[in-house]
């Protein structure tokens, strides 16, 4: 990666140097490779540590970058697609759902969540904690909250939480007759839990997906989905009818 003066520029330092970088990017990279470290860069591009940062952050938002724990800086992979047009009408955990369901326990939901859902403050629901896999990573992490008065009669779950325990839950949801669903999206942050998940730094910037499942006249599921913003592109539609070409919305 050559030096570059970046003095007298009549655009910001970090967005010409943003633009540096993301030509180093696709001619002296490859796909995981790791960058110098920030001093080293910072030295030979002459710029100041936060300038640096700017640029990258940049450069993480709209998927060129990725930084992980003891990894550091690396190349990032082509973003992965994900479909999260309501068209399939399925519940979670219905056949050829691709989330992976890892656990779930009965715990009193966030207040908006139960507004959502038209229950107390205080009532406990069953959460099941979900992973979307892509190309061999985590790419998002669910949590999705169903009321208990909701849920068929059928065996109680086992346990008071595990992968089992989850998998019972869904097998219940998935006798419901499903009226409906609506989603919404929107740019957060990621709190430590979900940076656990997904193997990112708190604070990083992910998108989240609010799915709301519609039966018999009521809310009876609300999922909470949080995706990576470096790694995922949401694409929306009409794709069933063919009427209208899906959106891609990304981070960038």
């Amino acid at each position: 990666m050559g030096t570059t003066q970046l003095d007298h520029q009549p655009e910001p330092k970090y967005r010409h140097l943003k633009t540096v970088l993301s030509r180093a990017l696709d001619t002296e990279f490859s796909v995981g490779q790791a960058l110098p470290n920030e001093r080293e860069l910072a030295a030979r591009f002459g710029v100041a540590r936060a300038t640096l940062r700017q640029a990258l952050d940049q450069l993480e938002l709209e998927g060129r970058l990725q930084r992980r724990r003891g990894v550091g800086t690396t190349v990032a992979p082509p973003r992965v697609g994900v479909d999260v047009s309501p068209r399939q009408h399925t519940w979670p955990g219905a056949p050829g759902d691709t989330w992976v369901a890892s656990d779930a326990v009965r715990t009193t939901p966030p207040p908006a969540v139960a507004r959502a859902l038209d229950v107390p403050a205080e009532e406990p629901v069953e959460v099941v904690h979900r992973t979307l896999i892509a190309h061999g990573q985590p790419v998002a992490a669910e949590q999705l909250h169903i009321p208990v008065d909701v849920l068929p009669p059928g065996d109680e779950p086992r346990g008071t939480s595990g992968a089992e325990r989850a998998r019972a839950v869904l097998a219940r949801l998935g006798r419901l007759d499903l009226g409906g669903q609506d989603r919404s999206v929107e740019l957060g942050s990621a709190g430590s839990d979900d940076a656990r998940r997904l193997d990112r730094l708190p604070g990083s910037a992910v998108l989240i997906v609010t799915t709301r499942y519609v039966a018999g006249g009521r809310t009876v599921a609300v999922a909470v989905a949080t995706y990576r913003a470096d790694t995922c592109r949401l694409t929306f539609g009409n794709q069933a009818s063919g009427s209208q070409a899906p959106l891609s919305l990304s981070a960038s």
